[in-house]
């Protein structure tokens, strides 16, 4: 029987087949090892992170090559020679990731240099792509990372909700790489396992702003959130948590979705939002994001109505609130730590060969950032 004879191999015996491959042709690609030996892509990854950190084999970009100094060098440079010669160092090869966020501008910077930062102390590549909060938008740069640029891995804050959404996460299930989402969460398979994934504790987070109005002596905490922000449900959540815990009344207390800044209803909107205010008797609200609260600041202060005197306001995201005037209390994810965690949990999934890892999901608390908006 030949080495491609042999699908359903036990795991060492499919691993001396990959090093008799590696000696007959010297380099081998992981999709051909996968269909040689039967077995799926995530396997021969972890097959080949086995035996290079034997010393048997030396992983490339994409595949691998028998551990035998200068002929090893010339064979990784024939494997891939366009991204060889920075792509391997004295502790072993260079991987590639790639990262799809949703927006390049507004709170993912902070994200991805948390991932960048990581990625370059570990000796890796990254290629990152942004998106546009779409999912068939999302779904095209995934399918380029994977086929065209061969990446081992990916980081991606995907788009989970509505038809489009829920067909984004049965593709990344279906993927068969090694994959960490980032401030999402999706579950797959017949029994709702959970991907892996790192987020922002953003209940804590809003649930963090009421303590601190509630200290304050507030006793009628309204909420604002975007509608199309994926974090608006968990705020809400941690919200009506913490408004239940210190007994606030809820049926009647201002609970608004609007649509952003950016949106032409907006200024009509805004304006609303203010006069319900003062005729609930709101004395303080958490807003998402910066841009909205800011805006109703300066709204509240065309109008006379006095930052905080009149009205404290805590916003959500602290990407530009200090800038405001008064500068904005706000509770701060934290986004760099979310970056570095979520490199740090991907390296974690593609070094680690043995199948049976359990799925791990990181959670990372918020900070509040006290500032003038809120004093009593």
């Amino acid at each position: 029987m030949t080495v491609s004879d042999a699908p359903g191999a036990l795991p060492d015996e499919r691993r001396a087949q990959m090093v008799e491959l590696l000696r007959r042709r010297g380099v081998v690609r992981v999709n051909e090892l996968a269909t040689e030996l039967d077995v799926s892509a995530i396997t021969i990854r972890r097959d080949i992170a086995l035996l290079s950190s034997q010393g048997l084999i030396r992983r490339v970009r994409g595949g691998a090559v028998l551990h035998d100094g200068p002929v090893a060098e010339a064979l990784a440079g024939a494997a891939e020679p366009e991204d060889t010669p920075e792509a391997t160092d004295a502790e072993g090869p260079q991987i590639t990731i790639g990262m799809v966020v949703p927006s390049l501008n507004y709170y993912w910077p902070d994200v991805i240099r948390g991932v960048r930062e990581a990625a370059a102390a570990a000796g890796a590549r990254l290629v990152l792509r942004g998106a546009t909060y779409r999912a068939t938008d999302e779904r095209r740069h995934l399918s380029r990372l994977v086929e065209a640029v061969g990446v081992d891995g990916l980081l991606v804050a995907p788009t989970t909700t509505g038809d489009e959404g829920a067909e984004l996460v049965r593709w990344l299930q279906d993927a068969d790489m090694p994959m960490v989402l980032i401030e999402r969460t999706a579950a797959s398979g017949p029994y709702h396992e959970a991907m892996e994934s790192v987020v922002s504790d953003h209940e804590l987070g809003a649930a963090m702003a009421v303590r601190h109005l509630v200290e304050l002596g507030h006793r009628r905490i309204g909420l604002v959130t975007t509608i199309p922000s994926p974090t608006s449900p968990h705020l809400r959540r941690g919200w009506r948590q913490a408004c239940e815990e210190f007994g606030l009344p809820l049926d009647d207390s201002l609970d608004i979705r609007t649509v952003d800044q950016w949106a032409p209803e907006w200024p009509k909107t805004v304006e609303s939002l203010i006069e319900r205010c003062v005729a609930s008797g709101t004395t303080a609200l958490l807003v998402h994001s910066d841009p909205e609260a800011i805006d109703l600041v300066e709204r509240c202060q065309e109008r006379g109505i006095r930052v905080p005197g009149d009205l404290a306001v805590v916003t959500y995201d602290d990407e530009v609130a200090e800038l405001c005037e008064p500068p904005l209390t706000a509770v701060r994810p934290p986004k760099t730590a979310i970056g570095r965690a979520a490199f740090g949990l991907l390296a974690a999934r593609l070094t680690d060969p043995d199948p049976e890892r359990p799925t791990h999901r990181i959670v990372i608390e918020p900070r509040l950032i006290v500032r003038s908006s809120s004093a009593s």
